[in-house]
């Protein structure tokens, strides 16, 4: 059984006169397609139009944050298909995230997590913050060992 999933082959059929890269090329291309099509729906980001067009019904919630990138890894993780459009006509953008009205629940989920990552991250002290301090106690205390070493010096001399 081990060897039946690690090794699997698929045997593509092209009738042509001349094999040259761009024709298989432009078979695999069409064999994905299909697989693709023949596999599913993938969930995630995708247009008002088709979300809208699946029948379920749609609902909105509206987002101020331009960090729209991290809302959709979390998106992924819930499996919920969603589309955003932007609000130009406000002058801070405002994002509306439309999503699917049977997704509710999940989309709730998925925004509590999205809130608790952001404000993570607000609270976080950033690297070069932390380095900057460290950079300037370390330079303050080599100042005060050069000042004992310039006292011990100067002492007597023969």
């Amino acid at each position: 059984m081990q060897e039946e999933t690690t090794q699997k082959t698929i045997a593509l059929v092209i009738k042509t006169s001349k094999l040259t890269a761009n024709t298989l090329k432009a078979a695999m291309r069409m064999y994905l397609n299909h697989h693709k099509q023949k596999t599913g729906k993938v969930h995630g980001k995708t247009s008002v139009k088709k979300l809208v067009g699946e029948g379920a019904g749609a609902s909105s919630i509206e987002i101020t944050d331009g960090n729209i990138k991290s809302f959709e890894c979390v998106a992924r993780k819930y499996n919920v298909d969603f589309a955003v459009k932007k609000d130009k006509t406000v002058s801070p953008p405002k994002y509306m995230v439309f999503f699917k009205g049977k997704d509710a629940d999940v989309v709730a989920q998925a925004f509590k997590e999205f809130v608790y990552g952001n404000e993570k991250k607000k609270s976080r002290v950033s690297v070069r913050e932390k380095l900057s301090r460290l950079k300037d106690a370390l330079s303050q205390n080599k100042n005060r060992e050069r000042s004992r070493e310039k006292n011990k010096d100067r002492g007597q001399s023969l």
